[in-house]
């Protein structure tokens, strides 16, 4: 079951190592957010706000990123959406 987080205020939040695959985090505020291992796999991240998210070796993989604020992330070693693994 896919957690529906639509417009969470998340801010500073810790989530390391969780699964939130398939979430609906739309326009959610995960600014400042931990979320250092967590697998956002197949996640709705449109219109998030990631500003200064940490997302070290995240799994972003087929997670739709429309619109969404990267300003100042950290995407270490993350797995993109297209599976493609960044620096």
């Amino acid at each position: 079951m896919e957690a529906d987080l639509r417009k969470a205020e998340l801010r500073e939040a810790t989530l390391s190592l969780t699964d939130l695959t398939d979430a609906n985090l739309h326009s959610a505020n995960l600014s400042r957010a931990n979320l250092r291992g967590v697998n956002l796999q197949g996640a709705n991240l449109s219109l998030a706000n990631l500003s200064e998210a940490n997302l070290h070796r995240a799994n972003l993989r087929g997670a739709k990123l429309d619109n969404v604020n990267l300003t100042g992330a950290c995407l270490k070693e993350a797995i993109l959406p297209d599976g493609t693994l960044h620096d």
